[in-house]
């Protein structure tokens, strides 16, 4: 592909919402939390990843309390990138039946489909804190890092919140604009991406 290629669109950028006023501050500010997240996590995996090698390598033995840390941020990355591919409609698609409902029925239908996502969402996020709650109560901990199992988890509760809401903004948008989004900023639509050898 040609570098100057128009139909390509770039979405690493600055995440600017669809959305207006609050909902839309909202919107930005959990984006941005989510790229943090998501940054942090995986430079840290690599760095953590880059030690332990050259430990093992140098020393004949690796770092103890790697593959806890790894661990960790693995259930980090994961919960914080639900919400990341939701944000930028890269969620998994099954279209067959949505691509031959016109215009009209697949609004209903996204707003349908966003709304039910986002009750799941949250219905996940609730299980998930009650999942934490029994980790406290056993008082588990890490054998390598010393520290309470059920901390490494707190990431999924905050994950499948951050995704719910993030439907729940689609859902709204999809209210209050003619077009249909998959997420707050991303139109329903298919882009013609590839090209000739």
């Amino acid at each position: 592909m040609s570098e100057n290629s128009p139909d390509l669109e770039d979405d690493t950028g600055t995440y600017e919402s669809g959305l207006p006023g609050f909902l839309g501050t909202i919107d930005e500010g959990i984006a941005k939390l989510e790229a943090v997240m998501l940054a942090v996590g995986v430079l840290l995996m690599a760095v953590n990843t880059c030690i332990n090698v050259i430990a093992r390598f140098v020393f004949g033995e690796g770092l103890f309390f790697s593959g806890e840390i790894n661990r960790i941020l693995i259930i980090l990355i994961t919960f914080a990138g639900i919400g990341y591919a939701a944000r930028h409609g890269r969620h998994i698609r099954m279209s067959a039946i949505y691509d031959a409902i016109p215009p009209k029925g697949r609004k209903v239908l996204m707003i349908f489909i966003a709304l039910f996502t986002s009750v799941v969402m949250f219905f996940l996020c609730y299980h998930s804190y009650g999942y934490i709650e029994t980790l406290y109560s056993r008082g588990r901990i890490l054998p390598a890092l010393g520290f309470e199992i059920w901390w490494i988890y707190i990431w999924a509760p905050i994950g499948f919140a951050i995704t719910g809401i993030q439907y729940f903004l689609t859902a709204i948008k999809n209210l209050t604009s003619k077009d249909v989004y998959l997420s707050t900023g991303v139109i329903d639509g298919y882009s013609d991406s590839e090209s000739e050898v």
